[in-house]
């Protein structure tokens, strides 16, 4: 088995390619190992190294975010043959065998006046921000409409990026204003 791996935006996070589907549907993002120890083997293995901070599983990706004071040098084997030996032992990459999330309706918030407005923006991030984004190693997701905002939810590599303001300055604020000119701003949540 090769394992790709790949520098993102964010210093702190790898991307790592297995050569097979992770999640086939949905993601799922880990920001520490008691969440991780329930709900996902390979995400506790990972979290059992030293110096892991957060794990991200995508379609076909892996990300892994390190702590500052810890070297990838270090790091960069140990996570390799974590991933290496998961895939080998064909064991489930998430314990109750369930795919990854995404948010539920219940957790979306916007005005029911809007609806149009947010399945247009919900599309807009569907085939145009979340593609590339995943090429990062991340994932972003909607979490909310108000008053022309739009709240969004970073995930993988995007998240805690020093790139990502920009990413949602320039990028994602820039095209949702060019085809939906209600739209004002764009947040992180």
């Amino acid at each position: 088995m090769f394992i790709q791996t790949e520098a993102t935006p964010n210093p702190a996070t790898l991307k790592f390619l297995p050569g097979n589907v992770v999640l086939n549907q949905g993601t799922a993002d880990f920001r520490d190992a008691d969440e991780a120890a329930t709900q996902s083997p390979l995400a506790a293995k990972l979290f059992g190294i030293d110096g892991v901070s957060g794990v991200f599983f995508g379609y076909d990706f892996i990300t892994v975010t390190k702590e500052d004071a810890v070297d990838w040098s270090h790091l960069k084997p140990a996570i390799l043959a974590s991933i290496m030996e998961h895939f080998m032992s064909d064991a489930p990459v998430m314990a109750d065998q369930k795919e990854g999330q995404e948010i539920a309706p219940g957790e979306e918030f916007y005005d029911a006046g809007d609806e149009s407005i947010v399945a247009t923006i919900k599309e807009l991030l569907e085939t145009r921000v979340r593609p590339a984004v995943a090429q990062d190693g991340g994932d972003i997701t909607f979490r909310g409409y108000k008053q022309g905002t739009v709240f969004l939810h970073m995930k993988g590599a995007c998240a805690g990026c020093p790139s990502s303001t920009a990413t949602l300055q320039h990028g994602i604020q820039n095209l949702l204003r060019h085809f939906i000119p209600e739209v004002q701003a764009v947040e992180a949540v």
